[in-house]
Order: structure tokens, then sequence, then C-alpha cells
């Protein structure tokens, strides 16, 4: 059956071999044994895809599977909320970014493996067409050119960069995104780094003038929201051990498009991507902590009354 008012992102499917509870990061020739030991679905689209499904919103992401191990933890994954996964391999590689990542202190470091792949005029054309007919739609910066000549006036578009050394409105692949989308959610170092400005007021400044409403994410200090009538924060959750940030901006991005989805007021989708974004901390990886629709319910009237 054809899937209708859907969301769709599309990204490369990461692995995280996750190494904690160390007494110290390994030299050169030494070998250091970790408390912890898991695995788990990475960041980025795939993961968003999955912490939608979960609360109940028709989810489509597209990505680079092929077979494996590694794919196959993948696709076990993807059970979890169950949203439809569109598998552009047609490789006997590894298409998957596999990533060991050691916790050490409030810190973390990696080392990550990333086969190249070549998107084909037929890939572009699957993409396009697995695109229409969706209610939101997560832009990448990764892939810019599959929204040219794609109709997505009656869409809502959400952009999320994450960290890249070249992010700046200089730079022609971001500046289009941002024109593009209907809401960004940089946090507060993608918001100088993009602006080049050195506050988040001054920054805001500046994305004021593609955005009615900016939002930036301020850590354990909330989201700020900058509308014609100032600005504001909405506090994060209190009370809350913060274990592993990994993954925390995309659990902010699902919980925010929920909000979307369903035609809350702003304050609303920030109030949502902050529990779903908080609880995400509490655990070791991106997909430990998630909530379906109705504990997210429950944690809003928790938290914010």
């Amino acid at each position: 059956m054809e899937m209708k008012d859907f969301v769709v992102g599309i990204g490369r499917t990461n692995i995280d071999l996750i190494y904690s509870g160390l007494d110290h990061l390994p030299n050169l020739g030494e070998e250091v044994f970790s408390e912890r030991f898991e695995i788990h679905l990475g960041g980025g689209a795939p993961g968003e895809a999955v912490i939608i499904s979960k609360l109940g919103i028709p989810s489509k992401v597209i990505t680079w599977l092929g077979g494996g191990l590694f794919a196959g933890h993948a696709r076990s994954e993807f059970s979890i909320g169950n949203p439809s996964v569109i598998d552009l391999y047609q490789g006997d590689g590894n298409p998957l970014i596999i990533s060991s990542t050691m916790v050490y202190g409030n810190d973390r470091t990696f080392l990550s493996y990333c086969e190249n792949i070549e998107i084909s005029p037929a890939d572009i054309e699957r993409i396009r067409k697995e695109h229409l007919g969706a209610k939101i739609v997560l832009l990448s910066p990764h892939y810019p050119d599959i929204y040219d000549g794609l109709d997505l006036s009656n869409t809502l578009k959400v952009f999320d960069t994450g960290w890249e050394e070249d992010l700046s409105l200089e730079n022609n692949k971001y500046r289009r995104l941002v024109e593009l989308a209907d809401y960004y959610l940089p946090n507060r170092r993608e918001a100088l780094k993009i602006t080049g400005k050195p506050t988040v007021e001054e920054a805001a400044d500046v994305l004021s003038a593609f955005f009615p409403v900016v939002t930036i994410k301020l850590d354990s200090e909330g989201c700020m929201i900058r509308g014609s009538s100032g600005s504001r924060i909405i506090p994060s959750l209190k009370g809350i051990t913060a274990v592993d940030s990994t993954g925390a901006g995309d659990a902010f991005l699902s919980g925010f498009v929920y909000g979307l989805y369903h035609g809350y007021e702003m304050d609303e989708c920030v109030k949502f991507g902050n529990i779903t974004g908080g609880t995400c901390v509490q655990s070791y990886g991106c997909l430990t902590n998630t909530l379906t629709e109705t504990e997210l319910i429950d944690a809003i009237r928790k938290h914010y009354g």
C-alpha cells in the first residue's frame, strides 16, 4: 500500500561500536579494556526514522544497506520503530559507516570507516520519487542536488546540518538548503559557525533573515526561540543524568518533527524535542532510550505541566 503524509530522510546508515568505562584512552601499542561494550544504530536519517516512526508517524528512510553482519544488525534495529527502509545498495561491499566510539570521562573519541558510494542517475530518480507525497522532508547536506527540480512546495522542510568544518552561509551548498528550508535546527556551536558570529543573539539576527522563527539549541540550557516578539528560552529537562550525548540532536529533531506533523505551535514543538533529546542522553547510544507517543505525551505533562 502506498504511504501518504509521511516523513522522509536520506542518509548513510551508521553502526556505533561503543566502548565505555575506560580508565584512560589507549596509547600507541597499548591495549585497554572497557567495562562496557555495546553495538547501536547510529544517528542521522536512519536513526531519526526509527525514533519518528516509534512516535506513531509514518516514516521512510532512503539509505544503503546491502548484506553482511552489520547490515543485519541495522535491520534488526530498524524494527524498533519499523520505518519503511529503501535500500539503494547494489554492490557486494560494506556501505555502512562503522564507528568505534571510546567514551572517557565527559568526552568521546571516534575511529570510523566509510566506503565511497557513487550515486547513479537511476538512484537520483528513485530518491526523488520516494520523496513524492511526503508531509515533511528532512533535508540532507550530503545530497543537496536531489532537491533540484523536486516540487516541495506543499511539504514542510526541516534542516539540521550537524557539525561540518565548511559550515558557512558563504558555502553555496549550505546556503541553498537554508533558503529551501522552513525550519533550521542548529545547536549553539553550529549556529555560530554557519553565521560567523561570536554570540547566539548575533547568529539569530543573521538567521532571522531566512526564517520568521529561529531556533538554536543551547544544550543543557534548553532551546532559544527568536520570533517577531523577541527571544525566549524553553528550558531543558531538569533532574536527569546525562551520560552520552551521541544522537541527542537526532532525537531532538525527531520530537520537534512530531510537533510539526501534528500542527503544534513552535514552543510545543521545541518541548517535544527537549523531551526526546533529554531522554536520549540518559543512556549510551542513539536508540537505547526512545519513546512511544503515549510516553512522549506523559513526559510533556510531567516536565512542562
